[in-house]
């Protein structure tokens, strides 16, 4: 009865153990900034982030005309052009809750100290040597910085995306997000899955089966209706990207 007992409690444990493999959880996009004191791609927006157990913060990074890398998401802020600027200009911008624009190594300090996951989006540039060599500066900060195991890479350029893939340590996560690629295409490239629009899904909601069959993970962005929440939790996606996190998280319970 004894041994019994042990392989019942054996096979509950890997039962649940499979149900939560197989959840889908929860990223903040631009972190958690739909709360007060909080601002999109702020420090605090990650802190609040990781407050409520996210999966991850996305944030966006650009790489400033003198080599340094910030966080924001547009390509122009207060009338300040993210490629053409120099750094200290842009860090020294107040976002709308009163902290300045993060320098890339000021917000990444500020991850050290969260649990969450760090999704860094490499905006597109205007070139790819730009690309390559923010591909390259973000890596060098990261890999100084102690947090390589934190980091998921994600870009809208194919170009970033295979530099990310050839620079990077092996195995790390790195997302496509153009949406034009099968996920046999993207597996071909060394990618680690697709993070596609809603939109996307819902044209080729096959691409989910063929990514997980693959041994791709799927994202979804950015998805803030309740209805297409339950919709890709019935699909099993593996991430869902949202500014309504709470929403999500309350819909996963």
């Amino acid at each position: 009865m004894k041994i019994k007992r042990i392989i019942l409690m054996a096979a509950l444990i890997i039962s649940v153990a499979s149900v939560q493999a197989q959840k889908s959880q929860v990223i903040a996009h631009r972190g958690y900034w739909k709360t007060a004191g909080s601002a999109q791609n702020s420090i605090t927006s990650l802190q609040k982030a990781d407050s409520i157990h996210c999966y991850g913060s996305e944030f966006d990074v650009w790489l400033a005309k003198d080599n340094k890398l910030v966080v924001n998401h547009d390509p122009v802020y207060k009338m300040k052009y993210m490629e053409y600027s120099k750094g200290d200009a842009l860090t020294g911008l107040k976002l709308s809750n009163g902290e300045n624009l993060p320098s890339l190594q000021k917000y990444l300090e500020a991850g050290k100290k969260c649990n969450t996951k760090l999704i860094l989006e490499l905006k597109a540039h205007n070139s790819k040597k730009r690309e390559t060599k923010a591909v390259q500066e973000i890596l060098a900060m990261v890999k100084k910085m102690g947090l390589e195991d934190r980091m998921e890479y994600i870009t809208f350029s194919l170009h970033a995306m295979k530099e990310f893939i050839r620079l990077a340590p092996a195995g790390t996560s790195v997302f496509y997000l153009n949406g034009e690629l099968s996920p046999k295409e993207l597996k071909d490239l060394g990618a680690a899955g697709l993070d596609y629009h809603m939109g996307v899904i819902k044209k080729h909601p096959e691409w989910i089966k063929e990514a997980h069959d693959l041994g791709l993970k799927v994202n979804v962005w950015t998805v803030d209706k309740a209805e297409d929440m339950k919709w890709l939790i019935d699909q099993k996606v593996d991430f869902i990207t949202t500014n309504e996190p709470i929403v999500a998280q309350d819909m996963l319970k």
